[in-house]
């Protein structure tokens, strides 16, 4: 991260506007869930004052409502949606912030300019087109910034500050209920079921480690080849395809390894989670993990598409109980260090109060 100010004491207070028109589910939008209500939190309100507009969604609206986050709902429709700018405009207007920060394309398209500055939030390869006209761009990865500065974006106004995840310990759920027997190690994946998650790649390495079950938390296109693959391998037996979870908490309190395979992963949120929840990590050298772990001290890491080097660090972590503890104690460290709540709120506050003042 770029470091603009050396104290968290030089300024006072922020008032901050974020919109987000982000769907129900994603990585993105649960970060954003988890970042706007930690900033409500009372250890907080000497530094910034907050309002959040929102696409309209009941189960959003009712997680910002228990977090006591100021919010506004509105429609965040295609091109042809004129009315949430205008509706936007009159309520910025009203709040009187310095800072708005719109989350992804939709919400930077339908953000109007004003009297304030505008910081787009970048969670993904998005197009620069959506941002112009914006004065800063905060990504979460570091290859993000490589990805928009190789756009055109200026470098001195694109900024790293990474994600935090919960590490509120969760319940440890019943194995029986999922099939899965007690003494057996257990691999957790957490993400859609798409080509980019490689969970191809994950089914043909569990076929080398043939004591180990695996449950896959998300939903997505590749559902259905994925099970057939399971199927095709002899492997069915083995792995759980849990849908959409909203306790991933408790699944890391029931995992003993949390996996990573993705052939594509800017930023590798689920590795921060294993950490938060002191699981030791396996993972493919795809961007995000290869920035978030050193190989054979917070995680242990595999070639992009090599089931078989998958297979053996699996293999590795599942027969050494000492290397399991070693990476999950490492891990655990990492993540209070870099990415705790506390700290990179305190970055976020730290940054864009730095830039209102």
């Amino acid at each position: 991260m770029r470091r603009i100010v050396t104290s968290f004491s030089e300024y006072s207070m922020i008032r901050l506007y974020q919109t987000m028109a982000g769907a129900r589910h994603g990585g993105a939008e649960a970060f954003f869930e988890r970042l706007v209500t930690a900033m409500a939190k009372p250890a907080w309100n000497e530094k910034v004052a907050q309002r959040v507009a929102v696409r309209r969604d009941g189960r959003r609206a009712g997680l910002l409502r228990a977090g006591g986050v100021d919010f506004a709902e509105f429609g965040f429709g295609g091109a042809l949606d004129f009315l949430t700018p205008w509706q936007l405009k009159s309520d910025i207007r009203a709040f009187e912030p310095e800072v708005v920060l719109a989350w992804m394309n939709r919400a930077a398209s339908k953000t109007p300019p004003g009297d304030y500055l505008r910081v787009g939030r970048i969670g993904g390869y998005y197009d620069a087109k959506y941002y112009r006209g914006f004065d800063h761009l905060i990504c979460n990865a570091p290859g993000l910034v490589d990805h928009m500065t190789a756009q055109g974006w200026p470098m001195e106004r694109i900024h790293y500050l990474p994600n935090f995840v919960d590490a509120a310990p969760g319940t440890p759920l019943d194995r029986k209920v999922f099939g899965t027997p007690d003494g057996a190690p257990l691999l957790l994946a957490l993400g859609r079921l798409h080509r980019n998650k490689a969970y191809d790649v994950l089914l043909r390495a569990l076929v080398k480690a043939p004591d180990a079950y695996l449950w896959i938390a998300g939903e997505g296109p590749e559902g259905d080849a994925l099970r057939q693959l399971a199927d095709d391998l002899g492997i069915a037996r083995r792995v759980r395809f849990l849908g959409w979870r909203d306790d991933s908490a408790n699944l890391l309190a029931s995992a003993d390894i949390l996996v990573c395979p993705s052939r594509v992963e800017g930023l590798g949120n689920v590795v921060i989670e294993g950490w938060a929840h002191g699981l030791p990590v396996v993972a493919a050298k795809s961007e995000g993990p290869v920035h978030l772990i050193r190989n054979e001290e917070t995680g242990l890491l595999a070639e992009v598409e090599d089931a078989d080097g998958f297979a053996a660090r699996l293999s590795a972590v599942i027969s050494d109980a000492a290397l399991a503890k070693s990476l999950a104690d490492a891990g655990r460290a990492e993540f209070e260090a870099r990415f705790s709540e506390d700290t990179v709120v305190r970055h976020y506050l730290e940054f864009l109060g730095a830039l209102a003042k």
